[in-house]
């Protein structure tokens, strides 16, 4: 039984985990060697395009400018779309609003069922009015793209390209 809670629970983080060094790495605020400001409209980055060398470490300064929670989650397409689920869950549980998060409900839920946290290294999640840094190290040539993930955002294409040059 012990065996079976291990796989449950240890399994699908370390494979998890393993995808998100794929995309690359929590970067170092030392190691920094750009900064770009991201603006988060209502289902809309400015800019929409960045341009990102292998092994380049960026720190974004995500703004949400809309009216509406958005995130900014740097993955691949499919890491977006296994993500998209746990955002539901978040609407489902009421911690995600049309315009504000209930970070009192995250806390609570997230005792529970630690997805519910939204502690990813490679995202942000952000009320309108609020701002947050985000620092990563692209250290791999992945198709990748920053992207809102919030229940309808993406597929509406509130999703920005990342081009490796």
């Amino acid at each position: 039984m012990k065996r079976l809670i291990f796989i449950l629970i240890f399994i699908p983080n370390i494979l998890f985990a393993g995808s998100m060094n794929a995309i690359g790495v929590k970067g170092k605020e030392s190691e920094v060697n750009r900064v770009i400001k991201v603006l988060m409209y209502d289902n809309y980055y400015q800019p929409n395009n960045f341009k990102i060398k292998k092994n380049e470490t960026i720190k974004f300064i995500v703004i949400n400018k809309g009216e509406l929670v958005h995130e900014f989650n740097l993955a691949t397409k499919d890491m977006h779309l296994k993500h998209q689920p746990e955002m539901m869950k978040m609407v489902k549980n009421e911690i995600i609003l049309a315009d504000r998060i209930d970070k009192q409900k995250m806390m609570e839920v997230s005792k529970k069922d630690h997805s519910m946290a939204h502690k990813h290294s490679n995202s942000v999640l952000l009320s309108p009015g609020e701002s947050a840094e985000l620092i990563w190290k692209f250290s791999n040539t992945l198709d990748i793209e920053a992207a809102c993930n919030v229940p309808g955002h993406y597929d509406v294409g509130m999703i920005a390209k990342i081009d490796n040059i």
